[in-house]
């Protein structure tokens, strides 16, 4: 049977909208009770831009923008700004995505990493820009780092716990089309 079956399409975009909501639930749970906490890495955006290499197809544009925009209401960021960025990232992410796949993992981690740093500094020029208070340049620097560093262990999530493997060239689509 194909692994793009529509079963197994739905299932894995039911899946990846479960785990985000798991992520932002565990997200907002106060389990923080001194005042400097620990920075957490973006997670949403980590898993969203692992999915993006290895199956695109099982998270489309719709399901990504509505998954980072809830996370910019809960986490009480400007709204759309961060779901907009985030997009942009996996969109085209996912146009790399056959390039990646062929390629090293070191390649894949670093063309991430880059999109992950990317983010992280236009979500930070367009607030300056738009006069909106940012939070201190440190920070931002901590966060972006321990979502590049975290980035592996999505990596291996993904593959071993959630079955979400890189295509390969025999795989055929729904359409017929090899991937």
């Amino acid at each position: 049977m194909s692994d793009l079956a529509p079963s197994r399409l739905w299932t894995m975009r039911a899946a990846f909208a479960a785990l985000v909501l798991s992520i932002l639930f565990f997200r907002l749970l106060p389990l923080q009770t001194s005042a400097g906490g620990l920075i957490w890495p973006d997670l949403p955006l980590a898993f969203a831009l692992a999915w993006s290499v290895r199956r695109p197809e099982y998270v489309p544009t719709v399901l990504l923008a509505l998954a980072f925009l809830l996370a910019d209401l809960l986490l009480q960021r400007p709204p759309g700004l961060w779901a907009l960025l985030a997009l942009i990232a996996c969109e085209q992410v996912k146009l790399q995505s056959r390039a990646l796949r062929d390629s090293t993992f070191a390649a894949e981690m670093v063309a991430v990493a880059a999109w992950i740093v990317g983010v992280g500094l236009a979500y930070r020029i367009i607030l300056a820009i738009l006069l909106v208070n940012v939070p201190p340049f440190g920070l931002d620097v901590i966060q972006t780092g321990v979502t590049v560093m975290a980035y592996p262990l999505v990596v291996a999530i993904t593959h071993l716990v959630m079955g979400v493997r890189k295509a390969t060239p025999n795989d055929v689509g729904g359409k017929g089309v090899r991937s």
